[in-house]
C-alpha cells in the first residue's frame, strides 16, 4: 500500500477517487480525476520547501539501491566480504551488465521492514562495508570495468565496535584510493547522503543527485541539537544547511541534478531507473573518450576545486 506524506493528502484523495472510478468502469470520471491529479501534482511538487524535499529523500517507499540493481542489471552477481572481518549487508557490491556495459555497482541499502532494517543496520555501514567497496573497486580496476555507486545513508555507523575497527580510517582510505582508480567512476545520491558515510563512496569522476535527494555534513536533527538544543528547529536547520541538489549544484559541489519524475521516484521507479541508466552510460562514454591520464587529471581538478580556504 502506498504511503503518503502530509503535504500529499490532496493527491491521496484524488488517487482514491481514481481507484473508485476504475472499479465501476467510469472512464469519464477517471479522466476528470486524472486531470485534477496532474494539476495537484504540479501545484504540490512545484513549490516544495527544503524540509519537504528532505522528507521525500527519506520516504519509506523511495527506491533503494537493491531496487535499482534489480531494475538496471542483468546477470548480476553479488560480491561479499572485505576479506578481513565480515560481510556488511549495509553496502551492496554487484557485478553485472547495464545495457551491454559490464558494470561494478556499489550501493548503500537501508532495508524495508523491521527485520531487513536491522539486517542492513538502517543503511549505516561499518568499516568492513567500506573495505568491501574498496575491494570491489580494485577488482573493477583490474578488469577495466566502470563503477557506478549509489549513495543512500544517514551516515556511517557510529557504534563502539565500528570505531574500534577503524571507521574513520576505512572512510579516509576510500577517499584516497578512489581518487586514483583508473576506470570511470560515477556516483549518484539516490536518497540521503549523510556525511562521511556518503563521501566514502562519493569520490568519482561524476557526482550527481536525484531531484529529491539530500547531501549534508550532518543531519538537520543533529544540527538543530548542536546549535540550538531544540528539536523544533529541524526545519530551520534544513534550510540553513543548503542540502538540496539545487543548492549544491549552484555551489559547484555536484556535477548534475537528475530529473526524476516530478511526483517522486517512489511513484515511478522504472522511469527513475532509466534516468540513472542514461546518466551512467553517457558519463562512461564521455570518460572513455579520454585517456586514463586525462581522466585522472580531470578527476583531480574536480576534487581539488571543491571549497575554498585562506591562509
Amino acid at each position: 500500500m502506498a504511503t503518503y506524506l502530509d503535504f500529499e493528502s490532496k493527491i491521496e484523495k484524488i488517487q482514491e477517487e481514481i481507484v473508485s472510478a476504475h472499479a465501476i468502469s467510469d472512464f469519464e470520471a477517471m479522466n476528470r480525476y486524472q486531470h485534477e491529479l496532474d494539476k495537484e501534482v504540479q501545484k504540490t511538487f512545484g513549490a516544495l520547501s527544503d524540509f519537504q524535499k528532505l522528507r521525500l529523500a527519506r520516504h519509506p517507499d523511495r527506491p533503494y539501491a537493491l531496487d535499482y540493481i534489480r531494475l538496471l542489471m542483468t546477470d548480476a552477481y553479488e560480491i561479499h566480504g572485505d576479506r578481513a572481518f565480515r560481510d556488511d549487508p549495509a553496502i551492496l557490491c554487484y557485478i553485472g551488465w547495464i545495457d551491454g556495459q559490464k558494470t561494478m555497482l556499489i550501493g548503500e541499502q537501508k532495508g524495508r521492514g523491521v527485520k531487513n532494517k536491522i539486517k542492513r543496520n538502517f543503511g549505516m555501514p561499518n568499516p568492513e562495508g567500506y573495505r568491501k567497496a574498496l575491494r570491489a573497486v580494485r577488482m573493477a580496476e583490474k578488469f577495466d570495468i566502470p563503477v557506478l555507486m549509489l549513495i543512500d545513508t544517514p551516515g556511517a555507523y557510529p557504534g563502539l565496535g565500528a570505531e574500534e575497527r577503524g571507521q574513520s580510517e576505512a572512510i579516509a582510505k576510500n577517499l584516497f584510493e578512489f581518487a586514483s582508480v583508473k576506470v570511470p567512476m560515477v556516483s549518484i545520491v539516490i536518497g540521503e547522503g549523510g556525511s562521511g558515510g556518503a563521501l566514502a563512496i562519493g569520490v568519482a569522476d561524476k557526482l550527481a543527485m536525484m531531484r529529491y535527494s539530500v547531501f549534508a555534513v550532518i543531519s538537520p536533527e543533529g544540527c538543530s541539537a548542536i546549535l540550538w538544543n531544540d528539536p523544533t528547529k529541524v526545519e530551520a536547520a534544513t534550510k540553513a544547511l543548503k542540502i538540496t541538489p539545487d543548492d549544491l549544484f549552484s555551489h559547484k559541489l555536484i556535477d548534475d541534478v537528475l530529473d526524476e519524475p516530478l511526483i517522486g521516484a517512489h511513484r515511478d521507479k522504472e522511469t527513475s531507473a532509466t534516468v540513472i541508466k542514461s546518466y551512467f552510460l553517457n558519463s562512461v562514454k564521455a570518460l572513455r573518450a579520454l585517456s586514463v591520464d586525462e581522466m585522472l587529471d580531470q578527476r583531480y581538478k574536480r576534487l581539488t576545486s571543491v571549497g575554498a580556504y585562506s591562509e
